[in-house]
């Protein structure tokens, strides 16, 4: 009895999933987000994260909140010198209702296109009104801190 009932449960979507559409709205931003960095537009990049988000980067306190993305940018575009980037999806978790994670490596480039970081990262997204946007994003380098 227990099998029939749980064969029965097993594959039923929630209403509303779509992981399909989640993956490829996660794919379209990514595409576009280290073109802010290229052309020196933080609004390329604060258009990526939700008004409710937290960046938790490593060796930093979190930051949350709508300029949380304009802090960070100002950071990494200033502070650490970021002119592009890559990210490579490695896998995408959830029911694509409402919260989707993303799994996968980054890389940064400098001003002559010179890697000088790379890492791995989690993302949860959020479905808001104006589409899948990061809701939190934790990532961390695979290098040792530079003194």
């Amino acid at each position: 009895m227990l099998i029939v009932l749980y064969s029965c449960g097993a594959g039923t979507a929630k209403p509303g999933a779509d992981l399909e559409e989640a993956r490829k709205a996660i794919a379209a931003s990514n595409a576009i987000y280290f073109e802010a960095f290229a052309k020196g537009d933080s609004s390329i990049f604060i258009d990526r994260y939700a008004e409710d988000c937290c960046i938790m980067a490593p060796e930093a306190p979190q930051l949350c909140g709508p300029i949380a993305p304009l802090e960070f940018f100002r950071i990494a575009y200033n502070g650490i010198g970021l002119r592009n980037g890559k990210f490579t999806t490695t896998a995408i978790y959830g029911d694509g209702v409402e919260y989707v994670t993303e799994e996968g490596l980054w890389e940064s480039f400098d001003a002559s296109g010179k890697r000088f970081d790379n890492g791995k990262f989690l993302v949860l997204w959020k479905k808001t009104a104006k589409g899948w946007k990061m809701y939190r994003d934790s990532f961390s380098s695979n290098n040792k801190p530079q003194s």
